[in-house]
């Protein structure tokens, strides 16, 4: 009996046995998930060991990739700190629109969303980049143009959730100092080891103070 069109597919994508057979990645998609393995290895280890110990084996050995397989997609250190401040950046600005995207929100409602924003594993990664930056002017440079990117991007997605109060005179340079007011409180929580409710309660009374410049 001949098979149809859609049966003989169905048998071709199976296994022997009648399961789905799984279909095979392209070359494209090992590349990219490559590419993104390397970058990830790249966070954890600015994070686990430092800025200065973040070496390229160091990150092929994280990523499970060998140094030979590394350096064809990135050939040196700086390649591929470079490509990790632009993914860091990435990651900050998609955590940003995605707690803005939710709709309209408070004023209280995006100062929390800024705050978290400068927490966990992204913060500290590039908090790790910002301190070395201070002795390196190409890494500098990147991140210079990167933070002007991702304020744009905390800009824009203010406006659309916060309505007329983003579009107040004066709205832009109280949410730069509300950011640098946050990313201090942070940097003084790791700092002082302070513990969860201590800075909750900083937290609290600070976004009070800047619910009200913002308002």
């Amino acid at each position: 009996m001949q098979l149809s069109a859609d049966q003989q597919i169905n048998e071709e994508q199976a296994e022997p046995d009648g399961s789905p057979r799984q279909r095979r990645r392209t070359q494209a998609e090992r590349r990219a998930e490559t590419r993104e393995a390397l970058l990830a290895a790249t966070v954890q280890c600015l994070v686990t060991h430092g800025y200065a110990k973040t070496t390229t084996g160091r990150i092929a050995e994280l990523a499970g990739v060998s140094r030979g397989a590394q350096t064809l997609y990135f050939r040196t250190r700086a390649e591929l700190v470079g490509a990790a401040v632009a993914h860091l950046a990435e990651q900050r600005a998609a955590a940003v629109h995605t707690r803005f995207a939710q709709g309209p929100v408070s004023v209280e409602e995006a100062l929390d969303a800024l705050w978290e924003e400068c927490q966990g594993v992204v913060f500290n990664a590039t908090l790790e980049l910002w301190v070395a930056s201070r002795t390196d002017p190409e890494l500098r440079e990147n991140l210079h143009r990167l933070e002007r990117t991702v304020a744009r991007t905390i800009m824009r997605e203010a406006e659309t959730a916060l309505g007329d109060i983003a579009r107040r005179p004066g709205f832009a340079d109280d949410l730069v100092f509300a950011i640098a007011t946050i990313r201090g409180l942070a940097l003084l929580h790791i700092s002082d080891g302070g513990s969860g409710r201590s800075i909750n309660r900083r937290w609290q009374q600070t976004r009070d103070r800047l619910a009200r410049l913002l308002s």
